[in-house]
């Protein structure tokens, strides 16, 4: 399965990694695009008590978490700095009290985010097993994560230092590189970026999470057995955002992808050498 199959972000099992774009279970979306139709608002003793922030679920609209409330669409649109079309996606905190402290993501980084999302990013059907053992490969991981300095602005950083136990292969449908090692051993951002998923909606991918980064990168790191970011959160390269694991798969792995405008690339041409 290819990892990032249906990123059109319908968080469906069947939508999500070519049709999650950077499925696990078949495929979910990770964005939804919202276009507000003014909500009929008649006596609001019938709508349900307005909590202050509401997370987005697969098929809500603005509009229609508005109307659930007894919300003016325009008005929640205005608390969230979110402009027209009113896009939202899956997992995004929505305010609907002005009361509380103001949400983390910017709107920039939210009108960056939301495009990208409606990409498909295809991960690999299958898990290709490797003859070697693992185990006794593993490095020791150094203390300060080794970063290189693209043209592109982005500082890379490798996000495991286990052994390379599997490279791109296009032919082969590996879109990324696989790392090994033990469970707990430290996965970090490859790059600075805002996590837009950060779910185990694909159970092909376990516990998966999904970075959003300037000029059109997005990567992916599968299997992890524990993850220290949330959707919503903005990290930096060469972070801890998880521990490696063998969620969704037979063997203890991190499988890194790379997306740019939507397309898969080689993680090595990004990555440092060393």
């Amino acid at each position: 399965m290819s990892l990032v199959s249906q990123y059109r972000l319908v968080a469906t099992p069947a939508g999500f990694l070519k049709s999650l774009l950077f499925t696990v279970a078949t495929v979910s979306t990770v964005i939804l695009s919202g276009c507000a139709s003014k909500p009929q608002i008649n006596n609001a003793t019938r709508y349900a008590v307005a909590p202050d922030f509401y997370t987005v679920r697969s098929g809500d609209t603005l509009s229609g978490i508005a109307g659930r409330y007894g919300l003016s669409y325009t008005s929640v649109a205005e608390m969230n700095d979110i402009a027209s079309p009113y896009r939202i996606y899956v997992g995004q905190s929505i305010r609907l009290k002005n009361s509380g402290a103001r949400r983390a993501t910017s709107t920039q980084a939210m009108a960056q985010t939301a495009p990208i999302q409606r990409q498909t990013v295809p991960l690999p059907q299958n898990t290709v097993p490797v003859a070697p053992s693992v185990s006794s490969q593993v490095k020791t991981v150094p203390a300060t994560p080794i970063i290189s300095a693209q043209s592109s602005s982005l500082r890379w950083a490798k996000p495991s230092n286990g052994p390379v136990i599997g490279t791109f292969n296009l032919a082969s449908n590996i879109k990324g590189t696989r790392y090994g090692g033990k469970i707990g051993d430290p996965v970090v951002a490859a790059a600075d970026g805002q996590v837009v998923y950060a779910a185990d909606g694909l159970k092909e991918y376990g516990n998966l999470i999904l970075l959003k980064h300037i000029n059109g990168y997005i990567t992916a790191y599968a299997h992890n057995s524990k993850m220290n970011v949330k959707s919503g959160d903005n990290v930096k390269a060469g972070q801890q955002i998880s521990e490696m694991g063998s969620s969704g798969t037979t063997q203890t792995m991190l499988e890194f992808q790379v997306r740019l405008d939507g397309k898969p690339i080689n993680p090595m041409t990004v990555l440092p050498n060393n």
